[in-house]
């Protein structure tokens, strides 16, 4: 079947296909929507878009949480001509910064959510100072809690391969996000690339629990699928996060042959499957596991292929792949089937221009990478040193890319772009690699960003979150992501420059970590005082020093001393006073590991990630069915203050 020149082409062309996308809602609940019935729900949902005032051309930021209705929203903006804008919807303070931002970056974008999150919406912009965007915002807002018909359609717009299909924002809660703009040209040519290199046919079935907003989830697992009328399958990401188990026995039911996860959920998934049993699963029907969106770990990849074995997942499932949003989403492929490809190299020699050293495994210098294939077609890729001309195999260097698949440039950014592509066109992806025998191998990158439950964080951005510390100055913290050996993901670890006692040093170290957490939902393995922070002549913060200090065991006696000392205030532990406290209690020790909170913890100060608080907030809504919000634990975020909240709750029913 040739591919369609656009999304629009498409959508259109797949009405009659005998295929669905199946939404899994919970273990025995789901729908099917034909494809053709998708076609009818997007034109009318463009029926009342346009009768908002929206046109071709115009910005839909597209702010919700439910699978169904945005991908509903996403064709009825796409066969209107308008320009979906996906945002996360989140639970913390960074996404709704996020999407004020993007907001006034867009100018006067139309907003389609849900009433309950324009209200939290309202609520955060007026505390931030936000009211007047938020004001500008909600005059064009499209709720789906009031659709009620989309019996009606709207007009089409046939849309030309170099239109602009939609934008995706990066991450940016204190800065300015960047927005990779997409034409339907480069999403078609990166899915035929995919498609040629994955095999990929209507005998597929996928099943994703990723993000929406995420490319992988949104371009790879609902466009590229559709694309090649696969039957489709799309859980929640967080049933995932509460009941990863489901996402195996989806797989299993539904005969699924293609998945995808980044590191995140391989790890997620094994820890709570601990030691049950799986040989009850069939999933010898899976071909293919796609493995991306942040650092690929060798261990973990191997260490879920051997306990899945049981199960019938073929050795050779597991699918490592290189891509980035401004690819459209894919840039390399291994061969489909072929056995996972990994090397050691010394992690002392991985700069620009330096020849890879083979490195003895499981030796104190080395670092085993995992090997992510060749240019899949329409892409193309390069590795150069910082004169962005090409080094010899086997030298590590700058990746660039270029292909109809890559975009054009960030929304309304000529400094980014400027910055960002070659004179020849080329896209420097701001990663560093290395071609091994033609295969391409991620060392790390050179613009600094961490990778944390497959999404990506600035430094700088966490660093101005951590600034709103009392009496912390611009150049007095730095955030680095470190992978210590035998870790499979990054740990966030703040460095502040500290030249006093620990015991001042303490409150500090507790309230950086509260703000990081509050506001970015993240959690900080660590914040520890340094004498100096190592900069350049030009005055460039060194994070990698401060990183393999780290490593190294550096800080080791401040961080021991510092646990002590936070022993020692704390006291023993009080006793529970009611029953509603104890079962709170006994969800958040085993939600955080074992690490028996006192009553008047704050959940933030421990460090409960935003991953946390919604399997704390899953365990308590098994008990208490109904009677809290996720949110409320936030504004209740101790043990006390939330069983207090909830006995409240439960008197006034009674």
């Amino acid at each position: 079947m040739p591919t369609p020149a656009t999304l629009t082409a498409l959508i259109e062309a797949n009405r009659k296909v005998t295929r669905a996308i199946t939404y899994l809602e919970a273990e025995q609940n789901e729908r099917s929507v034909s494809y053709g019935d998708l076609y009818t729900r997007a034109l009318g949902i463009l029926f009342h878009l346009q009768k908002l005032g929206a046109k071709r051309g115009d910005h839909l930021i597209l702010f919700l949480g439910d699978n169904e209705p945005f991908i509903d929203a996403f064709w009825g903006a796409v066969l209107g001509g308008i320009i979906p804008v996906p945002v996360a919807l989140g639970i913390s303070d960074e996404h709704r910064h996020k999407l004020l931002r993007i907001a006034r970056k867009l100018g006067n974008p139309f907003l389609y959510t849900d009433g309950r999150s324009l209200e939290r919406i309202g609520t955060f912009a007026a505390q931030v100072g936000e009211s007047q965007t938020f004001e500008q915002l909600k005059s064009r807002v499209f709720l789906v809690d009031q659709l009620d018909d989309v019996s009606r359609p709207g007009k089409p717009h046939a849309a030309t391969a170099d239109d602009v299909a939609f934008i995706q924002f990066s991450s940016g809660s204190t800065s300015e996000p960047k927005g990779v703009v997409l034409t339907h040209r480069n999403i078609l040519a990166n899915c035929q690339g995919v498609t040629e290199s994955a095999a990929l046919t209507e005998a597929d079935v996928s099943i994703s629990w990723m993000p929406l907003t995420h490319d992988m989830g949104l371009i790879g697992f609902h466009i590229f699928m559709f694309a090649n009328r696969t039957n489709q399958c799309l859980m929640p990401t967080d049933l995932f996060v509460r009941r990863p188990l489901l996402w195996m026995t989806f797989a299993d039911r539904k005969r699924a042959t293609i998945l995808c996860s980044p590191n995140f959920g391989y790890r997620h998934y094994l820890k709570v499957l601990g030691d049950r049993p799986v040989d009850g699963l069939d999933l010898s029907s899976v071909r293919l596991i796609f493995n991306g969106a942040e650092p690929i770990s060798a261990e973990l990849c191997n260490e879920f292929l051997a306990r899945m074995q049981p199960a019938k997942l073929s050795r050779n499932a597991m699918y490592p792949v290189y891509g980035l949003a401004e690819a459209s989403l894919a840039a390399t492929f291994p061969r489909p089937g072929a056995a996972l490809r990994t090397t050691q190299l010394n992690r002392h020699h991985l700069t620009v221009g330096e020849a890879a050293q083979e490195a003895a495994a499981g030796s104190r210098d080395a670092v085993e990478l995992v090997g992510v294939g060749r240019a899949i077609p329409f892409s193309k890729v390069r590795i150069t040193g910082n004169d962005d001309r090409d080094v010899p195999e086997g030298t590590i260097g700058n990746i660039l890319i270029s292909g109809d698949n890559v975009t054009r440039g960030y929304f309304e950014d000529p400094a980014v772009n400027a910055a960002s592509f070659t004179q020849e066109g080329w896209l420097r992806t701001g990663d560093l690699g290395v071609l091994l025998q033609g295969d391409l191998f991620i060392t790390g990158r050179a613009k600094e960003i961490l990778f944390v439950n497959g999404q990506n964080y600035y430094p700088h951005d966490l660093e101005s979150i951590a600034h709103g510390a009392a009496s912390l100055d611009l150049g007095k913290v730095v955030v680095a992501g470190v992978r210590p050996a035998g870790a499979q993901t990054d740990q966030i670890i703040v460095f502040v420059l500290h030249r006093g006692d620990l015991k001042d040093f303490l409150p500090i170290a507790n309230e950086v970590a509260k703000l990081i957490n509050e506001r970015a939902g993240l959690e900080v393995a660590a914040v520890v005082p340094v004498k100096r922070i190592p900069k350049t002549t030009s005055g460039k913060i060194q994070r990698h020093l401060l990183e393999e200090d780290y490593i190294e065991g550096e800080f080791a006696t401040e961080i021991a001393e510092l646990t002590a000392l936070r022993a020692a205030l704390r006291g023993p532990a009080a006793a529970s006073r009611t029953s509603i406290e104890e079962k709170i209690r006994n969800i958040c020790d085993a939600a955080l590991e074992g690490r028996k909170l006192d009553l008047h913890d704050n959940l933030f100060e421990v460090g409960a990630s935003s991953l946390k608080l919604i399997e704390i907030h899953e365990q308590i809504d098994r008990e208490f069915p109904g009677q809290l919000d996720l949110t409320e634990l936030f504004d209740f975020p101790t043990i006390a203050e939330l069983a207090a909240h909830l006995e409240g709750k439960l008197k006034a029913q009674a």
